[in-house]
């Protein structure tokens, strides 16, 4: 099998690229020109992945591994279905994932595309997670890799079943300590390199705030006078003004620094009115939710037809916790809505970020997943003394 390997210029998926080699599989090295780190020349981007620094290395690891090496400008389609949706999420008061878009429409959809034409059946990456084939029915599932702290499948749920069956994850029954001796000893030249932990285009010293600032006209966005570029008050619930903010984009719910308020008791934006330029804050308690509202979902399996029983995970570092999946159009495999309802309250559910949910039965087993839209407010204490869901799917 002729498979392209997408090479970042990280060791893991030069390892992948390694692995395939030794298997047997003709490999293909592809790298993707995503983002120019350097556009306004002050150099702020640079030491960030996916650079250029990025791109040399990963042919160089290329050449050790002794397989073709080619590079696709794909910055057009990155800006399109990566930034721009990124920038605009924050505006709107949203914590992004730009990961998620980045996987599944630029790695296993325009990438697999170009990749069709140097005659490759299947894409590989450097993600640690698994694949499972039912032999059966032939149907892929995904699961959690074999070392758990280093486990991407969250970032994998919104794959279709077709770009599922054409992935490979040729790291997900090896260890990153694994991963790097392999490196090591093959004189890969990135085997020391340390991990990327933060988003591939945002210079570390801009956050995503200063990103959009220094960004948003050349990407089409009209910032000067948009609510949430401007000032605004740092509320309660309750509408008691504590303080004002520079301005919405950038905090996420759940931030207790940076919130340039004094108060007696430790607190947490509970709310992002990016429209109305407010920043709710709240104690403790107040940032905890028993119901989360998911839009887009996309399952990996048949969708169900009715409730069921998860195990979900609200962000990428989250445990995975006990809750009630209550699709609201029952079936529908892809870009319907849902409630989960969980049987304790979880903190910092924040709008933007994805919800995903594994099987109870087999939690290495990812279900699939979707966009939080919102919370159902604080637990309301009417859930009986266990202090969990109604059986019958109720709301909380």
């Amino acid at each position: 099998m002729r498979i392209a390997v997408a090479m970042s210029g990280g060791v893991d998926s030069s390892v992948a690229a390694l692995l395939l080699a030794r298997q047997g599989a003709e490999v293909v090295g592809v790298s993707m020109h995503l983002w120019d780190h350097d556009r306004d020349g002050t150099g702020a981007g640079e030491g960030r992945c996916c650079t250029l620094d990025d791109l040399r290395t990963a042919r160089r690891a290329a050449e050790v591994i002794g397989v073709a090496h080619y590079t696709l400008d794909l910055r057009e389609r990155f800006i399109e279905t990566v930034v721009r949706p990124f920038v605009s999420s924050y505006l709107s008061g949203e914590t992004p994932v730009p990961c998620l878009a980045c996987n599944t429409d630029v790695k296993f959809d325009a990438l697999f595309r170009r990749a069709r034409a140097l005659g490759c059946e299947a894409v590989a990456t450097g993600h640690y997670a698994r694949i499972e084939t039912d032999p059966a029915t032939g149907e892929a599932s995904l699961l959690k890799a074999r070392d758990l702290g280093k486990d991407q499948t969250y970032f994998l749920y919104d794959l279709t079943p077709g770009q599922l069956s054409i992935a490979r994850f040729p790291l997900g029954e090896l260890l990153k300590s694994d991963v790097r001796e392999i490196a090591r000893e093959a004189g890969l030249p990135n085997w020391d390199k340390p991990d990327s932990q933060e988003i591939c285009f945002v210079p570390a010293a801009d956050g995503p705030a200063g990103f959009i600032r220094r960004e948003a006209e050349a990407l089409g966005f009209a910032l000067p006078g948009h609510p949430a570029a401007l000032p605004g008050p740092v509320v309660r619930a309750d509408g008691t003004e504590l303080g004002t903010h520079p301005g919405t984009m950038g905090f996420t719910v759940g931030q207790r620094r940076g919130l340039g308020v004094a108060a007696g008791e430790a607190l947490y934006v509970v709310g992002i009115e990016a429209g109305e330029r407010r920043l709710v804050v709240g104690g403790d308690g107040e940032v905890l939710s028993r119901e989360v509202h998911l839009r887009a979902l996309n399952f990996l399996v048949p969708a169900p037809e009715g409730e069921i029983r998860v195990l979900a995970r609200i962000r990428s570092r989250h445990p995975d916790v006990p809750a009630l999946l209550v699709p609201e159009e029952p079936g529908v495999r892809r870009g319907g809505q849902a409630r989960l309802l969980f049987d304790d309250p979880v903190r910092a559910a924040a709008p933007g970020q994805a919800a995903v949910f594994y099987d109870p039965v087999r939690p290495e087993r990812l279900l699939g997943g979707g966009l939080i839209l919102g919370t159902g407010g604080p637990p309301s204490g009417n859930s009986g003394e266990s202090g969990r869901p109604c059986g019958g799917g109720c709301t909380v």
